[in-house]
């Protein structure tokens, strides 16, 4: 991959291996993550849908007499 500068960024080019590995497509947004001294690696994040049905697999898992008290989770008094 070629370093390239875009504004006052640099940018690189994803070869298609890379995206196709990680079905990419324009917009989506991706995270690089700093593997070792020279080594990254590319991740997708998950989308809308993606996050979605993470979170509905939580629903209905709190226990019945739960109660969520806004203060006290904000550390208030």
């Amino acid at each position: 991959m070629l370093v390239s500068k875009w504004g006052n960024s640099l940018a690189i080019r994803l070869p298609v291996s890379v995206v196709e590995a990680l079905c990419l497509n324009e917009g989506d947004d991706i995270e690089v993550v700093i593997a070792d001294e020279r080594v990254f690696q590319v991740k997708k994040k998950p989308g809308k849908k993606e996050l979605l049905k993470k979170l509905r697999r939580f629903r209905g898992k709190l226990p019945s007499d739960f109660v969520f008290d806004r203060d006290s989770a904000n550390g208030r008094i």
